[in-house]
């Protein structure tokens, strides 16, 4: 009898410690990583209608969730402050660039009224691990570790070779760090893998510990200058012979066949600055391709590195607890390396071949014409060319499967996010400081496939170029020229038929609305900032 007795109580107690740690699991709190591309422009990856190669982000595209509206702040220091603060970038300090100007909503760092997602969710019992490019402040004492990373690796500044810290502009100095010191690469360095590296080697420290994880993973490809490994660029040369006006048409078909586009948007013309494909020589048209192999090399190895890092998570048994977001820092970049602001040698090597790992040089209008199809201008800019993102998140069990969503999204939205999903709340006060109030929006009932309210308006401003975003309609304009021009975006997200004549009243309604908006947010007319222009990065 005892012995029955005593082996059902087993049973029980065997029964009892299972229910009680399936409970726990499911309390779990899910590691999040957040993965931001430089410089990528809308079209550039394979579920987003590019012809390059992205096995990894295209699974995490067709297994999660697609936001096709979603928006960045057209640069990317400004991107970079609004994405880790929840603020828009003026409130956080970053209203331009990393350049220090006088005027506090501009000073070129983060702020003391604003919090990271590192240090919210530090506060929440996370680790939290970012490897990459910060590009929200240069001094010591606003690097990445001191504003609530517990370990970083990466590029303290905007551009960089990525095969080492190398100036490229007078008086300059490139900073790489490992945590508060600064860092010197080995001979094999190349930044798309050491940053995937570091990355990894933090999963598996925090892996010994029994606490969810944080990761930041800021990749500085594909931004220039135009570097990639000779095993990459192979697969695309000479794919790009077609030219950039079959390409954008192949990209535009892919897009609206996937149901990314809509069938009633039409294809922006090409960009005025392109002469036509076949006005150029032969020669001419194998350096393009040249660059455009470059270019797709980068984002191809970047996707491979994604790889890894899923993997890394798949390995340690996480991969049902853990959220990927993805997402660029602006449109395509239309830069080029010219004489002004360039070191003469810098120069001198953007002549090269961009399949030369001696060269430096970048893709200008040519290529980002075809990396923002099917949009209008570029990074700077606010119109689509330069803020719209592909959004992809992904979570075997947080998140629903096959969900595309066409609502507006914005940057801000991810503080909010993953204090949710940490089941964090947003601090009013930090170290002392009071913490201004994020306008992010939780997209959490979007992961779950749920209806979302969304934003009521999203607001731009980046060097005296402005937009506001409400419902269906857009009211955007380029500085030096000042004009509003009005769209609506279920008819023409192109912005390729201006409203603002025959609708006045609505560039009104929006305008004030922008303007009310820019007040609170202490934006500066460009007309009025000390004129220390931001870097070209």
């Amino acid at each position: 009898m005892s012995i029955k007795i005593s082996y059902s109580f087993f049973v029980l107690l065997l029964a009892f410690v299972m229910i009680t740690k399936a409970q726990d699991l499911s309390k779990k709190k899910p590691n999040i990583i957040v993965i931001l591309a430089d410089d990528m422009g809308y079209s550039d990856i394979g579920s987003f209608g590019s012809e390059i190669k992205t096995p990894n982000l295209d699974e995490m595209a067709n297994k999660g969730l697609k936001m096709t509206q979603f928006y960045n702040a057209s640069r990317c220091c400004p991107t970079r402050a609004s994405l880790l603060t929840g603020l828009y970038q003026h409130q956080a300090g970053v209203g331009d660039m990393m350049n220090t100007r006088k005027e506090p909503a501009y000073q070129g760092y983060l702020n003391k009224n604003c919090v990271t997602i590192a240090e919210a969710l530090k506060s929440a019992g996370y680790t939290t691990l970012m490897a990459g490019k910060w590009h929200v402040g240069q001094a010591p004492e606003n690097w990445p570790v001191k504003r609530g990373f517990d370990r970083y690796f990466g590029l303290i500044d905007g551009a960089s070779s990525y095969f080492g810290p190398f100036p490229y502009r007078p008086k300059q100095k490139i900073t790489l760090a490992l945590d508060d010191k600064e860092f010197t690469p080995g001979k094999d360095y190349y930044s798309t893998n050491a940053y995937t590296d570091y990355a990894i080697k933090f999963i598996d420290e925090n892996s010994k510990t029994s606490k969810p994880f944080f990761l930041y993973l800021a990749y500085q490809a594909p931004h220039w200058p135009l570097h990639a490994l000779p095993q990459d660029i192979a697969k695309y040369k000479g794919k790009y012979m077609q030219g950039w006006d079959q390409l954008r048409k192949a990209r535009f078909d892919k897009l609206q066949a996937t149901g990314i586009i809509p069938k009633n948007i039409k294809l922006s013309p090409r960009d005025s600055n392109l002469p036509e494909w076949n006005s150029l020589t032969k020669e001419e048209q194998i350096v393009w391709d040249d660059k455009m192999a470059v270019y797709a090399a980068m984002i191809d190895c970047m996707d491979q590195n994604i790889g890894r890092i899923r993997k890394k998570i798949k390995d340690l048994g996480e991969e049902n607890n853990t959220v990927i977001m993805f997402l660029s820092d602006n449109g395509a970049s239309n830069e080029t390396i010219n004489p002004n602001g360039f070191l003469p040698a810098i120069y001198q090597d953007s002549k090269k071949l961009a399949s030369d790992i001696t060269s430096f040089t970048a893709y200008g209008f040519t290529g980002a014409n075809v990396s923002n199809t099917p949009f209008r201008f570029f990074k700077h800019w606010e119109y689509e060319g330069g803020t719209a993102t592909p959004f992809i998140a992904y979570g075997p069990t947080l998140i629903k499967a096959g969900i595309t969503s066409h609502q507006p999204g914005h940057i801000i939205d991810i503080m909010t996010t993953c204090l949710n999903l940490a089941g964090a709340k947003y601090p009013t006060v930090y170290k002392e400081n009071t913490i201004k109030q994020t306008a992010g929006v939780n997209l959490l009932p979007l992961f779950k496939g749920k209806s979302w309210g969304g934003h009521k308006a999203l607001f731009f401003e980046h060097e005296g170029n402005r937009a506001v975003r409400q419902g269906d309609w857009k009211l955007v304009s380029n500085y030096p020229d000042n004009q509003w021009h009005l769209y609506n975006m279920v008819a023409d997200r192109s912005e390729l038929n201006d409203l603002s004549k025959i609708n006045p009243k609505k560039v009104q309604e929006l305008a004030k609305l922008y303007n009310d908006w820019a007040s609170k947010a202490d934006v500066i007319s460009f007309e009025k900032l000390a004129k220390n222009k931001g870097e070209a990065n």
